[in-house]
């Protein structure tokens, strides 16, 4: 896989942030400028952004692609932080790559198999006919009328990209529809990642439930909780000063243990 299209800022230990589906390297800015005294890494995921587009998208391919950029950017090892199906991605490069792996950051997503959910965005995506659309508010229009709601619809539209021949998605949708199923699945479960790691839950959210805790532990057996009250799955987005101060905590408070056990 061709190296994956990446942003980096600043200067310390280095932080690698990655973004859930439909989204791309801009979700998590807000997380990145936060974190000062580090080398931020935002990254596209493959099909998404400006990343390579590529056919048997499953979550160790991508942790293979996460690894080759490390290698390439010559690091070491580094603070993985993800978020929905960037969380799933950060616990796949632990778990295959524990070496390079300094603490491991998950955001609203657990470590197993979800039912379908996005079926209705593929749809709405599916229908709106990219050649006859007239611009970004009419976009934005013909999603809201096939039941999407504004916020998400905003979000989806990022995706939107005009050039001379007109509209087209950045995102490789069809590939993202081609592996659905795996990117909602989980089949690295024979692996274990005993480094630091935390997940951070919306109150609201039904996407890590009491019913995943054991999951957590079974590959996760030094993970952490936080949740964020009246959050739901967007809560980098809807409490980003709280999100922000809970992450940043974390990936200090390792940084500052390991500078104490080598001085």
């Amino acid at each position: 896989m061709s190296k994956l299209n990446h942003t980096i800022t600043g200067n310390g230990s280095t932080v690698i942030l990655i973004h859930g589906l439909f989204g791309n390297l801009d979700n998590l800015k807000a997380l990145g400028t936060s974190l000062i005294d580090h080398t931020i890494i935002r990254l596209d995921v493959p099909n998404h952004g400006l990343s390579p587009h590529c056919s048997n998208m499953n979550y160790q391919s991508i942790a293979d692609a996460v690894i080759q950029l490390m290698d390439e950017l010559a690091i070491d090892a580094a603070h993985i932080v993800g978020h929905s199906m960037g969380g799933k991605i950060a616990m796949a490069v632990a778990l295959c790559y524990p070496n390079r792996v300094k603490s491991l950051i998950a955001a609203d997503i657990a470590p197993v198999s979800y039912s379908p959910r996005h079926q209705n965005v593929f749809a709405a995506l599916d229908q709106l006919n990219l050649t006859q659309i007239t611009g970004r508010a009419d976009a934005l229009k013909q999603l809201i009328n096939s039941g999407i709601d504004e916020a998400t619809a905003q979000f989806l539209l990022k995706n939107l990209s005009k050039t001379s021949a007109g509209y087209h998605w950045k995102m490789n949708l069809d590939g993202i529809k081609q592996d659905y199923d795996a990117l909602i699945g989980w089949d690295i479960t024979d692996k274990q990642y005993k480094g630091p790691a935390l997940c951070i839950r919306g109150a609201d959210s039904d996407y890590v439930l009491a019913a995943h805790r054991q999951s957590y532990l079974n590959q996760f057996p030094n993970v952490q909780a936080k949740t964020i009250a009246a959050t739901g799955h967007w809560l980098h987005a809807q409490k980003p000063a709280v999100f922000n101060r809970i992450v940043g905590e974390f990936i200090t408070e390792y940084d500052s243990n390991l500078s104490n056990l080598t001085t």
